[in-house]
């Protein structure tokens, strides 16, 4: 499987939004209103769309989800704790740490569903619906948690202001309930979600600036590191311990080696952190994601 043609549209739309900021009329207070655009409006009806449309069988896929909600749990303990560390917590800035956390444990839901129909057709893409619809809600409320904090906003009350938690969390009852989108909005609400992707992209690649990663590069280096390698070899054990049959272990597998969310941008510009250093963070992971999804798939399995 080729890795570098599947991630190269994200990186591409990336690059689109870097040139297009720095080199034509379409400057930063452009990029800062489609920021709002994709915060408000765009990412919630994309969460809620890719969460209601596949029905989740939750008893069939027990063992993937535990194996999987566990994988995405230790990676935001391990990044919670970065600064607590003895040597490394006095190198970390903490309100960049707030604001990239996120990195280390989010992923990019549709090159999830693009791999894992191509690794295992029909079977894969709905066990990887499983895997998002169950573990974005959480995935989301802790992204949001360390910026709450920091900024010392109430925690309830960011999540309930939050467009992209609330769009995940009303997706996953709707499912849950039964509910499904009318086959006559179906098309409409589709174009909504790829442009929320295509415009997020862009926006990342806009608001994106390698300066402040040079006096961040040892946070970066460890919330990459932990998205990039420590969660495929813990992917790899839990696999093992839940005992996950071919198919099953390979979407954890590749579930494990995603590159992180280009909502992480967005998050945490919205939230009013240092969105250009998040936007960094992203452009590398869609590279890396070109190295540990061989590793994860390749080596591993």
């Amino acid at each position: 499987m080729n890795f570098a043609q599947l991630l190269l549209p994200d990186f591409s739309l990336i690059l689109c939004g870097y040139l297009v900021c720095r080199y034509t009329a379409l400057n930063r207070t452009v990029w800062e209103q489609v920021d709002r655009l994709g915060y408000y409006f765009l990412f919630p009806v994309l969460l809620f769309h890719s969460i209601v449309k596949s029905p989740l069988d939750l008893g069939a896929a027990s063992s993937l989800i535990a194996a999987g909600l566990l994988m995405g749990l230790a990676g935001v303990g391990l990044s919670y704790s970065l600064p607590y560390l003895p040597w490394l917590g006095r190198q970390i800035d903490a309100r960049d740490h707030a604001a990239s956390a996120q990195v280390a444990f989010r992923f990019n839901s549709f090159i999830a569903l693009a791999l894992a129909e191509r690794l295992a057709g029909p079977q894969g893409l709905l066990l990887i619906a499983v895997l998002i619809g169950v573990c974005v809600p959480p995935f989301n409320m802790a992204a949001v948690w360390p910026m709450a904090r920091q900024g010392r906003t109430g925690f309830v009350g960011a999540l309930l202001r939050n467009p992209l938690i609330v769009g995940t969390a009303s997706g996953l009852a709707a499912n849950l309930l039964g509910f499904s989108i009318p086959s006559w909005l179906e098309p409409g609400v589709t174009r909504i979600g790829a442009a929320s992707l295509a415009l997020g992209l862009m926006a990342a690649g806009a608001g994106m600036q390698f300066g402040p990663l040079a006096r961040g590069k040892t946070l970066a280096a460890a919330v990459l590191g932990i998205r990039h390698f420590v969660l495929p070899l813990l992917a790899y054990a839990l696999a093992l311990l839940f005992r996950l049959d071919p198919v099953q272990t390979a979407v954890l597998l590749a579930f494990s080696a995603l590159p992180t969310a280009p909502s992480a941008y967005v998050l945490a510009s919205r939230m009013g952190y240092n969105g250009p250093y998040v936007g960094a963070l992203v452009t590398l992971s869609t590279l890396l994601g070109m190295l540990s999804l061989p590793f994860a798939l390749g080596v591993l399995r």
